[in-house]
């Protein structure tokens, strides 16, 4: 991988609580002299994983230190099962065992899971300090890492305790990607095709030309498609930071996919971007069943995403329409249930989606349950 490739700066803008995106090669180098500037102190604690450890902890404890920054490291487990209520537990511990302040920055290197389960800590240890967050998978630089939503999971369902809390900075170095297994950046390239298929269809005529250049991680198109995923996350968080509007529309393909996610035990046999992508998938198919989506349509996000190797049929990961009343069930467990009514992200066509709430359950148990 050719690491060379300018550094893009983008703004989240909420007022005082505002913060800048970095989008580039080699900012973990550099991380100690773009934190230090935002610090009420000189402490920080280091949140990550045992497998990003092996390959990023040390650079960015040097970076630490060469800005004058004393810092501390809590290294947890991967994977999603982290994200429950025993690991949070024993993660607050372990950061209050540092003597932590409320000047203490809290940096959350890795993953989707560290984030939400880092940023969440952030939200509530000593009633909120903050926090910034270093992503290192393709999924967490062009989602989970930007707009605030940190959370973990519960046995009543994903992400169900949590908190809007927004980082200081987000820097996404593009290096690290180069250490990520296929299939995770294939998971992580879900998430951009999702933002082509809510807001901007030539974004995503963009990628059918360029999918495979973005996941062999050429530089100029990497950098551009996770710019482009970044600003237009960045505007609607910015216009409605608290999801009571448009932000919905960045659930498009989770409620299918984090039934899915449910069904299949929240492990590595669905990765989350999988999921989406066999959300997107369904959300696209249920649409042309209602007769407001385009049947083209979905047989062109189908094939995009097919020839990128993600899942399209539920016969892919192990179920079928069988499942509908457990889909369901999982469905109506979201946290954008309102007054019992599962809200649905649905398109109209490539690149305009709309949220609603007006489908009947049974029209929707009866979608799945003829789904192969």
């Amino acid at each position: 991988m050719n690491l060379e490739s300018p550094i893009e700066r983008l703004r989240v803008e909420l007022d005082a609580r505002g913060y800048d995106i970095l989008i580039g090669p080699r900012l973990i180098a550099r991380a100690g002299r773009e934190i230090r500037p935002l610090m009420r102190g000189r402490q920080a604690v280091i949140v990550t994983d045992e497998i990003v450890a092996r390959h990023q902890l040390a650079p960015l404890q040097a970076s630490l230190s060469d800005a004058d920054i004393a810092h501390h490291s809590v290294v947890l487990p991967p994977g999603e099962s982290t994200k429950d209520l025993a690991h949070f537990g024993q993660l607050v511990d372990d950061i209050l065992a540092r003597g932590i302040e409320r000047g203490t920055m809290l940096v959350a290197l890795g993953g989707g899971v560290v984030g939400d389960i880092a940023g969440f800590a952030a939200a509530t240890l000593l009633r909120g300090i903050d926090f910034v967050q270093i992503p290192t998978t393709l999924l967490a630089q062009v989602d989970s890492s930007v707009g605030g939503k940190t959370a973990i999971n519960t046995a009543a369902g994903k992400n169900l305790l949590g908190a809007f809390y927004q980082p200081r900075l987000v820097l996404a170095d593009t290096a690290t990607l180069a250490t990520l297994p296929g299939r995770e950046l294939r998971a992580g390239y879900a998430e951009i095709v999702k933002y082509g298929l809510i807001r901007d269809a030539g974004f995503f005529d963009w990628l059918e030309a360029n999918r495979d250049a973005v996941c062999d991680l050429e530089p100029a198109a990497l950098t551009h498609a996770i710019t482009m995923s970044c600003r237009m996350k960045a505007a609607i968080v910015a216009a409605d930071e608290r999801e009571a509007g448009d932000r919905e529309l960045l659930n498009f393909g989770h409620t299918f996919g984090h039934a899915l996610e449910a069904e299949t035990g929240f492990g590595d046999r669905l990765l989350h971007g999988e999921a989406v992508a066999l959300g997107m998938v369904l959300a696209f198919d249920f649409a042309v069943r209602l007769g407001i989506g385009s049947g083209q349509d979905a047989h062109r996000v189908r094939r995009h995403l097919a020839a990128g190797g993600l899942p399209t049929e539920l016969a892919a990961i192990g179920l079928s329409g069988r499942d509908a009343d457990r889909f369901l069930a999982h469905m109506g467990k979201d946290k954008k249930v309102r007054d019992g009514r599962i809200a649905l992200i649905l398109p109209r066509r490539i690149g305009d989606a709309y949220v609603t709430r007006d489908v009947p359950a049974e029209t929707l148990r009866e979608f799945l349950a003829g789904t192969a």
